[in-house]
């Protein structure tokens, strides 16, 4: 997705909702709207789950009941593949709460008019526009205080970064800097090609990842070149294996 000078969008969009009819409807709606580059359609949890890996949409609308393998059932399913923004849809209000616990930006209830897709739409937009602005931000240094001095680390010089409460510990060798910031915000800052989170509390320079290493208990672990072993999450393993596969053949 990008946004040009003119704020135009090019935003491709997956809707998933077991009803023929009612994807339909959703359909024609955003392809009214000349922001709207694509639309794929996905009538199961399991089939949409295998497209937003495939095709990373930006924005998908997600019907909450199906059969098999529900819209919750999804989001859970792809960890770390979840698309940046998601919108329900349901006949049921009764889930609103756990959609938004579950990360979706908006929640359309069935029957919706115009003027409330609209809305939600234009939501998604400015979520959108935000998200690429700060993937462009990227940062080469990031500024540390240590003995009554400020460093300036080079990014591309950090081995990983692991949370502490509203602080990050940041790791350059046998070196560790703690900095007054939070990992979601340090997160947003650093270059998403060479930063990956494998862990809830732990981004790793994806750089400096020599393998990973299968555990007794059938976790994994991270091992850096430094011989330090980070625990693998198992909501981050799969996106993890595949960026590693593809830092992999593109050297």
């Amino acid at each position: 997705m990008a946004a040009s000078e003119n704020h135009s969008q090019s935003i491709h969009v997956l809707v998933v909702d077991d009803e023929a009819l009612a994807r339909r409807n959703l359909t024609l709606l955003l392809r009214n709207d000349p922001d709207i580059a694509s639309v794929t359609e996905c009538g199961s949890g399991l089939e949409a789950i295998k497209e937003i890996r495939r095709s990373r949409p930006d924005l998908v609308f997600l019907d909450v009941q199906m059969p098999e393998c529900d819209g919750f059932d999804v989001l859970e399913l792809l960890g770390a593949d979840m698309p940046e923004t998601v919108i329900f849809v349901t006949a049921y209000d009764a889930y609103a709460l756990r959609a938004f616990e579950a990360g979706a930006l908006d929640y359309l209830l069935k029957p919706f008019d115009d003027a409330r897709f609209h809305r939600a739409l234009a939501r998604a937009k400015e979520k959108l526009v935000r998200y690429a602005s700060t993937q462009r931000r990227s940062i080469s240094r990031i500024a540390v205080k240590s003995r009554n001095q400020t460093l300036f680390l080079n990014v591309a010089d950090i081995d990983w970064i692991e949370a502490a409460s509203y602080y990050a510990c940041i790791h350059v060798g046998a070196e560790m800097h703690i900095l007054r910031r939070t990992l979601q915000e340090l997160e947003q800052d650093l270059d998403a090609r060479m930063f990956a989170r494998i862990h809830r509390s732990i981004i790793v320079n994806l750089e400096r990842v020599r393998g990973l290493a299968l555990q007794d208990n059938g976790e994994y672990e991270v091992v850096l070149d430094s011989l330090a072993r980070l625990h693998l999450s198992r909501r981050y393993r799969k996106r993890i294996q595949d960026r590693l596969e593809e830092l992999s053949s593109s050297h």
